[in-house]
């Protein structure tokens, strides 16, 4: 068994383990294998596994990756968890079935041109930027309903919410209140936990967990 492949049922048995723990009923955590600068070679094993749920961060490096990966495997959905700049919102909408990086109203609007046009089908996720941390995107929690209006009247299909807490603080108090906003705005998915905290994630029902390094092991670039 290829080591990619035994980190992640590790992984997926200690997700078990926790919500057994936790007693929760009907809450199965999806896992999105980061596979951004890992190539080829490292995703095969877990696409032959049978795993389906990869993320990105580069549209260009997704779209050259990917495309004849998901010609191969049909059942492979594609999450955009970078920053998307406007300019490459065409060719993100060609390869990407989820994008979690909706965070500006200019965005907004490309995106609902490029998926109606081409009549795409795709699942978007608002990030918030819980820390309010100027280095990072994502809405401010006192413009996310009026920001979440906005794309629903662009007829956007708005799933969730996503956030990337602060790196040096502990990150439940900002899942707690990501998961309470997210209840609040009545939306069923969540989008957080990362290879370092997706247990603390689980805790406040975090429905994809984005784990990169706990699967594929360090990144060289």
């Amino acid at each position: 068994m290829h080591h990619t492949q035994s980190n992640l049922i590790e992984i997926q048995n200690k997700i078990k383990e926790k919500i057994k723990y936790l007693s929760f009923k009907d809450y199965n955590p999806k896992i999105i294998a980061v596979s951004k600068t890992f190539s080829e070679k490292d995703i095969l094993p877990l696409l032959n596994h049978g795993h389906s749920e990869f993320g990105e961060n580069k549209v260009q490096e997704a779209s050259q990756k990917w495309t004849s990966l998901k010609e191969k495997y049909k059942n492979v959905k594609l999450h955009m968890l970078g920053k998307l700049q406007t300019n490459k919102v065409k060719n993100a909408v060609q390869i990407f079935d989820y994008i979690h990086s909706l965070d500006n109203l200019k965005l907004a609007n490309k995106l609902a041109n490029e998926i109606h046009k081409k009549n795409k089908k795709i699942k978007l996720f608002i990030q918030i930027n819980l820390g309010g941390e100027k280095q990072k995107s994502g809405i401010q929690i006192s413009e996310f309903e009026s920001f979440y209006q906005n794309c629903l009247s662009l007829k956007l299909d708005i799933i969730g919410t996503m956030c990337i807490p602060p790196t040096d603080q502990d990150t439940k108090p900002f899942f707690k209140s990501l998961h309470e906003l997210n209840q609040k705005a009545n939306l069923k998915e969540i989008s957080m936990g990362m290879s370092n905290d997706y247990l603390d994630a689980v805790e406040y029902k975090s429905t994809f967990l984005r784990i990169g390094t706990g699967i594929f092991g360090k990144r060289s670039i």
